[in-house]
C-alpha cells in the first residue's frame, strides 16, 4: 500500500509532468502575454464527408493547438508569390519575413497546381498556413503556380481580390540556373545527367520540350494571368535588382501589399564569401542555405546567344504587359 507522503509525491511529478508540457504549448505558439483556449471547431456535414482518414492532416489541424495568442488564427492568404521558379522566390519570401506585419508558410504547399492536394479542399490549403493576427498578411510561395494552366482560375475562385507577386531575372540566366539545381541533384544521387546544351538545344533550335526553357518564355505565361486579374493586383519584381539592392525592390512590394516601410538597410550586409546580401533582425543573422548562389556550368557562348535571340521577342512581349523594361541583353 502506498503511504500518504508516497502519493503526494506522484501527484506532484504528475502535476509538474502537466505544467510543463502546457509551458512548452505556450512558448511554442504565444509571442504575447494573454493566451486563450482553442477549442476543435465542429465540422458540417459536408466538411466532414470531404475530409476523410486519408486527407486528416493531424499535424496541421487546429484541434491539436491547444494554446496561441489572443486573436491569432490560420487564415487563407491573401498574397501569394506565384513564380518565377529560380529568378528568387525563397530569397524575396525571406526577406518580407522581416516585417512584423507579414506570416508566412514555411513550405511551399503547391496547392493550385497539384490535383491531389487541391482536391483536399480550402480547409486543407488553410491550415498549412501559419498563425497571424488580423492586421497581419499571411503569404505562401509555390512558383510552380506561374506556369500551371489551372492555377490562375483557381486562385481567383478562392479570392478575386487577391495580391500575387511574381519575381523574374534574365530568361537566358534562370534556364542556366534552373539546369544547375536539376544537374547538382542529378551528380549527388550518382545518377547520368546530359550537358546543358544537349537538353537546351534540339539540332540548329532551341528544345522548347525542355521544361526550363518553356518557363523563361514570360509573357505567354503572363497571357493567362492578366486574362483574369487587373493589372493592379499584380506585382512584378525584379530579381536581378533584389540581389544588388533589396531594399528598393522591398519598398515596391511593401507599398503594393499595403505595409508601412519597415524593411530598411539595417536589415542586411553583403556577404563577401556568399557574394550576395545576407538577412539580419536583432536577434540573428541568417543567409539563404548553400545551394542558393551555387556555380553555373561553363556554357558553350554560341548557345548562350541562340538562347538570347530565341527569348527576344517573349521579353520585348513581357516588357508590354508589364510596362516596365528590364536590363537583360
Amino acid at each position: 500500500m502506498m503511504t500518504i507522503k508516497s502519493k503526494f509525491f506522484v501527484a506532484c511529478v504528475v502535476a509538474s509532468i502537466f505544467v510543463l508540457v502546457l509551458l512548452g504549448n505556450v512558448a511554442f505558439h504565444s509571442k504575447e502575454d494573454i493566451l486563450c483556449f482553442v477549442k476543435p471547431k465542429p465540422f458540417t456535414s459536408n466538411q466532414a464527408r470531404e475530409r476523410n482518414d486519408e486527407d486528416f492532416d493531424m499535424g496541421a489541424d487546429d484541434s491539436t493547438d491547444f494554446f496561441h495568442a489572443k486573436g491569432m488564427k490560420r487564415r487563407l492568404p491573401q498574397a501569394i508569390i506565384i513564380g518565377v521558379r529560380k529568378c528568387g522566390t525563397r530569397a524575396l519570401l525571406a526577406m518580407l519575413k522581416l516585417h512584423p506585419k507579414v506570416q508566412a508558410a514555411s513550405e511551399e504547399i503547391h496547392f493550385f497546381d497539384r490535383d491531389e492536394n487541391y482536391s483536399r479542399g480550402l480547409d486543407w490549403y488553410r491550415r498549412k498556413m501559419p498563425y497571424s493576427y488580423p492586421d497581419q498578411i499571411t503569404m505562401e510561395k509555390s512558383p510552380a503556380y506561374f506556369i500551371t494552366e489551372e492555377a490562375p482560375q483557381r486562385i481567383f475562385e478562392m479570392d478575386p481580390s487577391i495580391k500575387l507577386l511574381i519575381i523574374v531575372r534574365d530568361p537566358t540566366t534562370r534556364v542556366v540556373s534552373d539546369y544547375t539545381q536539376i544537374h547538382s541533384h542529378k551528380e549527388e544521387r550518382n545518377k547520368p545527367h546530359e550537358t546543358f546544351e544537349e537538353l537546351v538545344m534540339e539540332g540548329t533550335r532551341i528544345n522548347t520540350k525542355f521544361k526550363a526553357v518553356r518557363t523563361s518564355m514570360y509573357s505567354k505565361h503572363m497571357e493567362k494571368w492578366l486574362a483574369i486579374y487587373p493589372k493592379n493586383q499584380l506585382l512584378i519584381v525584379d530579381g536581378d535588382k533584389l540581389v544588388k539592392d533589396p531594399v528598393s525592390e522591398l519598398h515596391k512590394v511593401e507599398n503594393f501589399l499595403g505595409l508601412e516601410h519597415r524593411i530598411s538597410y539595417n536589415n542586411f550586409y553583403f556577404n563577401e564569401t556568399r557574394g550576395f546580401y545576407c538577412m539580419k533582425d536583432e536577434r540573428t543573422n541568417k543567409c539563404l542555405s548553400d545551394s542558393k548562389g551555387r556555380k553555373h556550368p561553363d556554357v558553350n557562348p554560341k548557345v548562350i546567344q541562340k538562347l538570347q535571340q530565341f527569348y527576344q521577342p517573349f521579353n520585348e512581349r513581357f516588357q508590354e504587359m508589364v510596362g516596365m523594361e528590364f536590363d537583360w541583353p
